[in-house]
């Protein structure tokens, strides 16, 4: 997609301002998070951009070289830089808020750029060991979180590189530890497209069957693949699963909660790492604190 800086330039400026593709989502995130009451998950917030800007589904679809989605990753890093102007409110985990001085405050592209180029220079002073060119050229292809911990072993990748039936395994154990009884992963057999079951108890009167599906890839799953795992299952079980260490397709997860039919459970990446870390599975918490630039800011002059 065409990017933020028409001016041609061989300064190293210039190579920054052409790459910081996610300044662009500075001020529809701003209003999306309006729109939507000042606060909103993550994924509410993306889908809000996407739906007011009419965004093609071929570039929602995008990934990174890691799998992770492109488009989302970049919502992700506007939320950063925000947050770090004080726009959006940092405390608040697994929601994004509008502070009060977001919620007045409304930002053309020239505005966003500004913001943005103020807080690159704050993080290449920070990290005296990147320039500025290398600190963009890592936000463009990490997450933020993966960015603060970049020095450690990344999950995903641990995950991608296991065998397809090791994946079978794991996700067998996962499901065991949120609550899942019976796992049972049926090995070789892949019977329609169902790697594994398991019951989830809801209460001492209610339970149900569930099927599930494993998909070891750094890709996407497609329409077409949620809809075959859907006629394996139909008769069969309540519920369906499908566990991915990529994404989905936007017309994957539209088949998946498609009215008329079973809902299937979809969980990407981003997802199953969020589940490893609630139950510590194959994880070791440590303590990691992070250096509120924005907050030492005021103290400059």
């Amino acid at each position: 997609m065409a990017i933020l800086e028409k001016k041609k330039s061989n300064s190293k400026t210039g190579k920054i301002k052409k790459r910081a593709e996610f300044v662009r989502w500075f001020g529809p995130l701003l209003d999306a998070l309006r729109e939507l009451g000042y606060s909103g998950r993550p994924q509410e917030v993306s889908n809000k951009i996407a739906e007011e800007l009419k965004l093609e589904d071929s570039f929602l679809d995008e990934t990174l070289k890691s799998g992770t989605n492109r488009f989302h990753n970049q919502v992700a890093w506007a939320r950063q830089y925000l947050t770090w102007e004080g726009l959006l409110d940092s405390s608040v985990r697994g929601t994004w808020k509008l502070t009060e001085k977001g919620k007045n405050t409304h930002l053309t592209y020239e505005q966003a750029h500004e913001l943005f180029l103020k807080w690159v220079e704050i993080n290449h002073r920070a990290r005296k060991n990147k320039n500025k060119a290398d600190v963009i050229s890592e936000q463009e292809e990490q997450s933020p979180e993966e960015v603060e911990i970049s020095a450690d072993t990344n999950l995903l990748e641990v995950l991608q590189n296991i065998s397809p039936s090791g994946f079978e395994r794991v996700c067998k154990e996962l499901l065991r530890e949120h609550g899942f009884e019976n796992v049972e992963v049926k090995g070789g057999s892949h019977d329609g497209g169902i790697d594994g079951q398991g019951v989830l108890e809801i209460n001492p009167f209610v339970s149900f069957k569930v099927l599930f599906q494993c998909k070891r890839l750094k890709g996407s799953v497609s329409r077409a693949q949620v809809g075959d795992f859907r006629n394996a299952m139909i008769g069969r079980a309540e519920k369906g699963i499908i566990m991915t260490t990529g994404t989905f397709t936007t017309e994957a997860v539209k088949e998946a909660n498609r009215n008329g039919a079973p809902q299937i459970e979809l969980v990407d990446g981003q997802k199953l790492i969020k589940m490893f870390e609630k139950v510590e599975l194959g994880l070791k918490p440590k303590v990691v604190y992070e250096v509120d630039l924005s907050y030492f800011n005021k103290f400059k002059d």
